[in-house]
């Protein structure tokens, strides 16, 4: 029999590197995801009609971290589908490890709680490209709540679900700069902020500070603190991180002119996409004003549908 499982995107909202440091990030699992349906077979053999290169080593990956953690070898034929943007920050990646692993522990009657399983995740990322990335992206993908951002602590793990505001839109512009972070100076930030680089630990300092302030400010719909953290955070990942691109730049001034609430460079970087806080009785009209653009909705986590 035939089954269906869903992992979503993801847009961190702010928050920008601190996994690196086990700091805290406030991202959305968005209403845009991988889709796989599958049934058990004797080996794993999966189609796709991503575009995206050497995606089947993330398969790999995550069968290699699954059966490492002792989930029995049953493998699946299935077939991938997606609604992501590839290459513009919002985590296919993540949502094809999480897909991936969702379905084959479900398939072999396998259970692992949600952060287990983003953990595993992480570590197949990691084995599958060589980015040492934190575990903010599959904990998104796996904890997300329809309406809600999750507040997660990167170091001890807790999280809470942060209501977002209904009146506010969550709008996504991607650059049109499309990077795989295993090609970018990803890996070399996190060296640098080991090494203590004053710069680079400056930026998670207050980066940190930015999302306890930032849930503060959705908790009492205060618009303008939500806009001044948004711009502080992106000069921050300009300035001090240097991870911004000009296009990336020129993205969020257009978006505060056009009437943004709140708007930042959001991922990981050298491309990708900006995120925005925007009116929600002017998105579409927002959303107009820009090439490549659209309105995305807190969504639930990973899931059999």
């Amino acid at each position: 029999m035939t089954r269906t499982f869903f992992a979503p995107g993801r847009v961190n909202l702010i928050g920008e590197y601190t996994d690196l440091v086990g700091g805290p990030v406030l991202p959305m699992a968005i209403d845009r995801g991988i889709t796989l349906a599958c049934e058990p077979a004797e080996r794993t053999t999966i189609a796709s009609d991503a575009a995206a290169a050497d995606w089947l080593r993330y398969v790999d990956a995550v069968e290699r971290e699954l059966a490492e953690l002792g989930r029995p070898q049953i493998g699946m034929r299935g077939s991938l589908t997606s609604t992501l943007p590839i290459g513009a920050g919002l985590s296919s990646s993540a949502a094809l490890e999480v897909v991936v692993g969702l379905a084959l522990c479900s398939l072999a009657d396998f259970a692992l709680a949600p952060l287990e399983l983003a953990g595993a995740a992480r570590r197949a990322e990691l084995r599958a490209t060589g980015v040492p990335c934190g575990i903010m992206d599959q904990a998104a993908s796996l904890l997300g709540r329809a309406g809600h951002a999750v507040l997660l602590d990167t170091g001890t793990l807790a999280f809470e679900h942060v209501r977002l505001p209904p009146e506010l839109a969550v709008v996504v512009v991607d650059s049109g700069t499309a990077r795989a972070l295993e090609h970018t100076g990803y890996a070399t930030r996190k060296r640098e902020l080991e090494e203590g680089h004053p710069k680079r630990v400056r930026h998670v300092e207050s980066e940190s500070a930015r999302v306890h302030a930032t849930v503060r400010a959705l908790r009492d719909g205060d618009r303008i603190a939500l806009g001044r953290l948004f711009r502080e955070s992106h000069a921050s990942l300009r300035d001090d991180l240097e991870v911004t691109t000009p296009e990336l730049d020129a993205i969020v001034e257009a978006a505060y002119a056009a009437g943004a609430v709140a708007a930042r460079m959001t991922g990981g970087g050298f491309g990708g996409s900006a995120v925005a806080l925007v009116d929600a009785t002017a998105a579409d009209a927002f959303v107009a004003r820009f090439e490549r653009a659209f309105v995305c909705r807190a969504a639930d986590g990973a899931r059999e549908t």
